[in-house]
């Protein structure tokens, strides 16, 4: 009887334990948070970011969180006296998150154009286009190859908002437009078969590419599906912040210091798409 009861109380303690870590996300609770949920005040700037989106955000082969929109982040910070953490977040709770001051900010290849009404902008700073890659003995190589084949992209990303509305036209010609968590269970289903093609970022998409020992076996075809620009987003209304931010931002374009950064991640293009001031 001792034994059934000590059972029913560790299953009750884990069932609060669960609860009380369902707000922090089950990325915190596995560990993956490296924030440890650190107070959000006026000197430290809590950044949201999709950690599998390279070479925006991502992690590394020893296990740190990188990338050239962290690296800018990391340099705002330095020079504004604040600590930064480096929050990953599941993409589809990016707005839960601003929304309840978890995080400052959405700083991660972050598309302003459709969004306009739903944050509090910085400028623009980085010129970006939707592609799409195929294997490179697909025999697939323009958009019009796609008819009849198995689309995948990110949930809630660009390219699939981009297929979904200006371009449902060409999406309407797939056998199928599948939805999946990131861009690295994508090229795996590219690599194995699973699908015929990836619509992805072009800073991404390169980085993929370039990443990969069969980079050759992979095309970016040259036709695009849209082109937009990347910003930094705020909760709605958080002027102060954002300001304070893009002044900082546009003294790091006047002083060299963001084509400096931008050089680190040449191989994916960053250095060519930005927005000069």
């Amino acid at each position: 009887m001792n034994k059934k009861i000590g059972f029913i109380v560790a299953l009750a303690v884990i069932a609060l334990l669960m609860a009380g870590t369902a707000s922090a996300g089950l990325f915190d609770f596995l560990g993956g948070n490296n924030s440890d949920q650190v107070a959000n005040d006026d000197n430290t700037f809590i950044v949201g970011f999709d950690a599998e989106f390279p070479p925006y955000g991502y992690k590394d082969d020893s296990g740190n969180y990188v990338g050239f929109d962290l690296d800018l982040a990391q340099e705002v910070c330095n020079r504004n006296n604040w600590t930064l953490v480096k929050q990953p977040i599941d993409w589809d709770a990016k707005d839960a998150e601003i929304d309840s001051g978890s995080i400052d900010c959405i700083w991660n290849g972050f598309t302003i154009n459709g969004r306009e009404d739903d944050y509090t902008w910085s400028e623009p700073y980085i010129d970006n286009k939707q592609v799409v890659v195929v294997k490179s003995d697909s025999g697939i190589k323009s958009l019009a190859d796609l008819e009849g084949k198995i689309v995948e992209t990110q949930k809630d990303s660009s390219a699939l908002a981009a297929l979904q509305e200006d371009n449902k036209t060409l999406a309407d010609t797939f056998k199928q437009l599948t939805e999946v968590a990131d861009y690295n269970t994508a090229f795996m289903d590219l690599e194995s078969g699973v699908c015929d093609a990836v619509a992805i970022d072009i800073g991404v998409a390169q980085y993929q590419v370039s990443s990969k020992d069969n980079s050759d076996d992979f095309t970016i075809l040259d036709e695009i599906i849209s082109s937009e620009q990347y910003g930094i987003g705020f909760k709605k209304g958080n002027d102060a912040l954002r300001d304070q931010v893009q002044e900082t931002l546009d003294e790091m374009f006047k002083d060299g210091t963001v084509a400096k950064i931008a050089e680190k991640y040449s191989d994916s293009g960053v250095p060519g798409s930005l927005i000069t001031k």
